[in-house]
């Protein structure tokens, strides 16, 4: 027995993929370095190894979650439009809860961007250095907004699909989505399909990702040796607009909308439910914390079963305002380091971009990512500057599930008050 809890100890201790990264990044930066101001310049440090070597392998990476993207969005969005679809037999619970999972992700890309102008973590980082992929860096021309509200809806949805125009994706998807779970038996065999599809795609993200240490080694590398220093202060510029928005977010709007709409004391609220909070950061996975939020919210706070057991597993399908703060501070981010203006118009797109990915975004460790490619060509900003931020962006990707699953509990807590679902004895009994 006592061989077989060593054994299991020995499994624990196995490095994860977070540490890896970490140490990939922070590897990355100081071989980067070394390259700029140790090693002189010379054919076989700038071909070989700078736009050889880490540049095939770190462009490689980011093809492969280009890859990822399409199908990975379009079959997670069926299938959480599936569940949407099912909303009748919960009537007003169901309609609730999906206008405050979108109404609140919509607040957290603007609370994302607001920070992200008042910090500006990419002022100061020149990324003009690094190459990028022509299709990336072509000016978009002006649209109007008449076609861009247009262009939402798509006329050919396989082309849409082969050509990566993720609006429409969403739209299409989401249609399919509703019809199959309206149809029920009748169309079985195609919900199996699409919901065995996804969990393909989602296998593939998981093995796609554990390269990503190498991934990120090689982008990083080749980064610091373009750049070297400078990449520092706007790295660390960064981290601190997705914190302080994820802040904002998780103690100040979900907490003001918590007292409004149930009249809960917050400070108390985030007490009873933070073990969970504690547990979400340490997997970084929305869907591991499904049963204890669900259990935590009936014996602590006294939310009935038949509301959490529906919204909570909606809100880790649909509800990732974690994810959009740092797909809004990312854009800001990239927009600044590739001296890219961003018009009013096309921060409106990015926060219709982000709500709408939100609700494709799986809770599953870094997914977000994937989805920050669409946000980032629905503007037309190089997905080059994902390769920066995904060291950062790993260590931050723990407080974002944090944030995630506060929100769905919150929504859940205020659906439940409106339904008369809510014991509010047992939220003020004391522990």
């Amino acid at each position: 027995m006592k061989n077989k809890n060593v054994k299991d100890e020995k499994k624990e201790k196995k490095i994860g993929l977070t540490t890896k990264i970490f140490i990939a990044l922070l590897l990355g930066a100081v071989f980067g370095i070394v390259l700029c101001y140790l090693i002189p310049d010379s054919k076989v440090k700038n071909d070989v190894i700078v736009e050889g070597i880490l540049y095939v392998i770190g462009q490689g990476f980011i093809r492969l979650m280009k890859m990822l993207v399409v199908p990975l969005v379009f079959c997670s969005l069926v299938c959480g439009s599936m569940a949407i679809g099912d909303t009748k037999k919960l009537g007003t619970v169901g309609v609730r809860t999906l206008v405050f999972y979108l109404a609140t992700t919509a607040l957290a890309v603007t609370v994302a961007l607001s920070v992200g102008n008042l910090i500006n973590p990419g002022i100061g980082l020149d990324m003009s250095a690094i190459k990028t992929s022509a299709s990336t860096v072509e000016t978009m021309e002006a649209t109007s907004l008449t076609d861009t509200i247009l262009n939402i809806i798509p006329d050919n949805p396989i082309n849409s699909l082969a050509s990566g125009t993720m609006l429409q994706v969403i739209v299409f998807a989401l249609i399919i989505g509703v019809i199959l779970a309206k149809m029920g038996e009748r169309a079985e065999t195609v919900a199996n399909f699409f919901s065995q599809f996804n969990d393909i795609m989602m296998e593939m993200t998981m093995m796609i990702m554990s390269l990503a240490p190498i991934g990120v080694f090689c982008l990083i590398s080749r980064t610091f040796a373009t750049i070297g220093f400078s990449a520092f202060i706007p790295l660390a510029k960064y981290m601190i607009a997705v914190l302080l928005a994820l802040a904002i977010q998780c103690l100040g709007v979900y907490q003001i909308l918590l007292k409004i709409f149930t009249g809960l004391n917050p400070i108390r609220f985030i007490k009873k439910f933070f073990p969970v909070m504690a547990f979400a950061f340490s997997t970084a996975t929305s869907n591991a914390t499904i049963p204890l939020s669900i259990e935590t919210l009936s014996k602590k706070v006294g939310v009935s079963k038949k509301i959490s057991s529906f919204t909570i597993p909606l809100g880790a399908t649909i509800n990732m305002d974690g994810t959009s703060i740092m797909q809004g501070v990312a854009v800001v981010f990239a927009a600044q380091a590739f001296g890219i203006h961003l018009s009013m118009a096309d921060y409106i797109t990015v926060i219709g971009t982000a709500t709408l990915a939100s609700v494709g975004t799986a809770g599953v460790p870094s997914v977000g990512l994937v989805t920050l490619t669409m946000v980032f060509n629905s503007v037309g900003l190089p997905v080059e500057a994902i390769g920066l931020i995904m060291g950062i962006d790993r260590i931050l990707d723990m407080t974002r599930t944090a944030v995630n699953i506060t929100g769905d509990a919150v929504c859940t807590t205020i659906v439940a008050h409106q339904n008369k679902a809510l014991d509010k004895k047992v939220f003020y009994e004391t522990e």
